[in-house]
C-alpha cells in the first residue's frame, strides 16, 4: 500500500526557444515565486517555482521517447511504495536529487508519474 502526503510539484514542458517567455510568464503575468533550480543535475534547462504548497517546475521536452512532462507526489514511504510497485510498472531512470529519494515510472496510459519521500 503506499501512502500519499501531497502533490509535491508539477513538471510541465515548453519548446527551448520559448523557455525564457514561459519564465515570464509564470514569473510576471501569474505572479509565481521563482526558486533555485539544480541545474547541475539535468541535461536541460528549465526553472522551478513555488506554487503554494507545491512547486512548479518548468523545462524543456528531452527528444525522448518518453514525456518529461509529470506530476510528483510526496509519499510517506518511497522505498515500500517502490518494492509495492517495481513488479507491476515500467521504472524509469532519473538522476539523484540531494534531501530526496524517488523514482519514476509510466501509468498504463503513458503517463510519467513520479513518487519521491523527502529525507531528513
Amino acid at each position: 500500500m503506499i501512502v500519499f502526503k501531497r502533490i509535491d510539484h508539477i513538471h510541465i514542458a515548453v519548446a527551448p526557444e520559448r523557455l525564457e517567455e514561459a519564465r515570464i510568464f509564470y514569473t510576471e503575468v501569474i505572479g509565481l515565486e521563482l526558486i533555485d533550480r539544480p541545474d547541475h543535475l539535468f541535461n536541460t534547462p528549465g526553472y522551478w517555482f513555488n506554487i503554494g504548497d507545491a512547486q512548479l517546475h518548468l523545462g524543456v521536452e528531452n527528444p525522448l521517447p518518453v514525456s518529461t512532462r509529470h506530476t510528483a507526489f510526496e509519499v510517506e514511504d518511497v522505498v515500500s511504495a517502490l518494492s509495492y510497485l517495481e513488479n507491476k510498472v515500467k521504472l524509469l531512470e532519473e538522476p539523484e536529487i540531494p534531501g530526496r529519494r524517488r523514482f519514476t515510472f509510466l501509468d498504463p496510459f503513458g503517463n510519467r508519474i513520479e513518487l519521491l519521500q523527502i529525507l531528513k
